[in-house]
């Protein structure tokens, strides 16, 4: 069975992308996708998926990054799969496919020598094993470069995201919200006027969890939001509390 096995590491990360990259190589592959992690190793999906794989079974991946989030897990994991029979495919890095490591395995030299001098039997025999002991080792160190070369972009990634936001607090930039600062967004303002209609705190003449379940917000949401309409309203804000010249709005299909 063909798989495809996507990651994203940060919540902005577009994951779509790498499902198209295997979709266009692998159109039959079934593909696993693995939400946002942070800064933990925990990959609930991938470790399912690991445990379901076997001899004849194949994983693409769009890049070797994708797979690990550090070089030694990498290497662990690629060769615990390649002695599972598991075909790997790395799209932007194919030279360090299973199929390339499986190809210089066989490329031993298999050869019976016979010299007429036992000594001289020996001494071909331990060059001929050295050159294939050689051909392995060389694949092996392709593949930890690369998940080397995988993580090092990571770590350089993150060390470029501190300095600029350094160098921007220097700069005297605000850097994220101000505290106590609210961010409107279309559905809060929406969710906003809503709370204001229908909640008996404002122009209405429901109670919290009566008016919650009308807007289909949760809890939290809606008392966050009542917080800041209230503290608007102290403020002497635009959000006004219930005026005695209006009258109270009932809820859709109340009398």
């Amino acid at each position: 069975m063909i798989w495809g096995y996507a990651r994203k590491s940060r919540p902005t990360q577009n994951i779509e992308r790498q499902i198209r990259n295997i979709k266009a190589a692998y159109p039959e592959a079934i593909i696993v996708q693995e939400a946002y992690t942070g800064t933990t190793m925990s990959r609930p999906e991938w470790n399912k998926l690991e445990k379901r794989l076997g001899a004849g079974d194949m994983v693409v991946f769009d890049s070797v990054s994708r797979m690990s989030r550090t070089a030694q897990e990498g290497v662990e994991v690629y060769k615990k799969l390649y002695d599972a029979g598991v075909a790997l495919v790395f799209l932007k890095e194919p030279h360090i496919n299973t199929s390339v490591f499986q190809e210089a395995a066989q490329r031993r030299i298999n050869t019976v020598i016979n010299t007429g001098s036992m000594a001289t039997n020996n001494f071909t025999a331990a060059i001929i094993e050295a050159v294939n002991q050689l051909l392995i080792d060389l694949a092996q160190e392709q593949i930890r470069l690369a998940f080397d070369q995988a993580e090092k972009e990571v770590l350089d990634l993150r060390q470029r995201t501190r300095e600029g936001i350094e160098t921007a607090r220097l700069n005297g930039k605000q850097i994220g919200h101000l505290k106590g600062s609210t961010y409107t967004t279309k559905k809060s303002v929406r969710a906003k006027e809503q709370i204001r209609k229908y909640s008996r705190a404002f122009q209405g003449t429901l109670v919290d969890k009566d008016c919650w379940k009308l807007i289909g917000i949760t809890p939290n949401t809606y008392y966050k939001y009542k917080k800041e309409m209230l503290t608007e309203v102290a403020a002497g804000g635009t959000t006004s509390c219930e005026d005695p010249s209006e009258r109270a709005v009932e809820p859709p299909g109340r009398k």
